[in-house]
């Protein structure tokens, strides 16, 4: 990483507003699929998914909290078994209150810190509907922050989902990342 690279991610690392990222605990669970229905855009899971995220993959998953502690806003992700220094991003999601400030770049910096460290991830992987032009800007961005190469491919051709109409869902591949 090069020091202007290192300067970018300090300065995203930073959170405004007395927020801070967090692992996230069972109780976040309920505030997870609270995040994600309201923005009406994400795939909604079951509750009873995030309760498990929560607890299963805390150590990958990230959680912005306000001062009070409230969450708003979240990254749920994974290290992908078969290719272990690989993070799949499955969902990123904050609270309308708190969009339009960078956060979602911050929580997306913060976590890929965290896993390089702690997991020796050297990627990281998406998927993105063609027309989610907030998630192409943040994982594109995050790409040129961090001096890493991009790559998009068609990962699930929109007749694979049982239960259509469903976009394509397009794979971003990003890096390598630095430790």
């Amino acid at each position: 990483m090069t020091a202007a690279q290192a300067d970018l991610q300090a300065e995203f690392l930073e959170m405004p507003e007395g927020l801070r990222i967090d692992r996230p605990d069972v109780a976040d669970g309920s505030a997870l699929w609270r995040i994600a229905k309201d923005s009406k855009t994400l795939d909604l899971n079951s509750s009873y998914s995030y309760l498990l995220w929560c607890r299963d993959f805390a150590g990958t998953t990230a959680v912005a909290r306000a001062a009070d502690g409230t969450s708003v806003g979240f990254i749920t992700a994974y290290v992908r078994p078969e290719r272990p220094h690989t993070l799949l991003v499955w969902q990123v999601a904050v609270d309308a209150a708190y969009r339009g400030r960078g956060l979602a770049a911050r929580m997306l910096d913060g976590l890929t810190a965290r896993v390089t460290d702690e997991y020796g991830v050297t990627g990281i992987e998406t998927t993105i509907s063609p027309g989610n032009t907030a998630s192409e800007r943040l994982f594109t961005s995050y790409a040129q922050r961090h001096g890493a190469d991009l790559e998009r491919e068609v990962l699930f051709e929109a007749e694979l989902f049982p239960d259509a109409p469903h976009d394509p869902e397009v794979l971003y591949r990003i890096g390598p990342l630095s430790h």
